[in-house]
């Protein structure tokens, strides 16, 4: 006869994945250093406290998102993307971003003067979360750190809206 009686097992619970850091990762690849500064103050406006690294051509955007990363690197939240920078332009570095494993999944905000229709396919074939033309009007491009906020997922307190928005 064999013995039925259960053995036994100790279980070890797993320990929860690492939270996600409070402070967004945000790469800015704009190569005018006062698209970067309106950017930023759109990131002010709207209360998103997260550091930019800021890449001014592709060829540097591409050594960032290539740079090795260990465990405790936090991953990147957000790329806002500028398509008409020199070296590689930001279709280029769409597609290659979105054959990186690690970063595939990044959402990346188009923010570009480009009007293209080619421009637009090309990037919304590419899965860009958004794709914005660079507002001319400063309340409209302040208005933009709530479209920032909406695709980081973090609400926003009070906003004026992203009306007035060129998409």
């Amino acid at each position: 006869m064999r013995n039925t009686t259960p053995k036994s097992v100790t279980v070890t619970p797993t320990p929860p994945p690492a939270p996600r850091s409070a402070t967004p990762r945000i790469l800015l690849a704009e190569d005018s250093a006062a698209d970067a500064y309106l950017v930023l103050a759109a990131f002010k406006e709207h209360g998103l406290d997260a550091p930019l690294e800021v890449a001014t051509d592709g060829e540097q955007v591409l050594r960032i998102l290539s740079r090795p990363r260990g465990p405790d690197d936090a991953s990147l939240d957000l790329i806002i993307l500028d398509l008409n920078l020199p070296r590689y332009d930001g279709i280029e570095i769409l597609r290659q971003l979105r054959a990186t494993e690690g970063l595939a999944g990044v959402p990346v905000i188009v923010l570009t003067s480009s009007d293209s229709p080619q421009d637009r396919f090309a990037a919304t074939q590419l899965g860009v979360a958004r794709y914005l033309r660079k507002p001319t009007d400063l309340k409209q491009f302040l208005n933009l750190g709530a479209v920032f906020r909406d695709v980081l997922g973090l609400a926003e307190a009070d906003s004026e809206g992203t009306e007035g928005i060129p998409e």
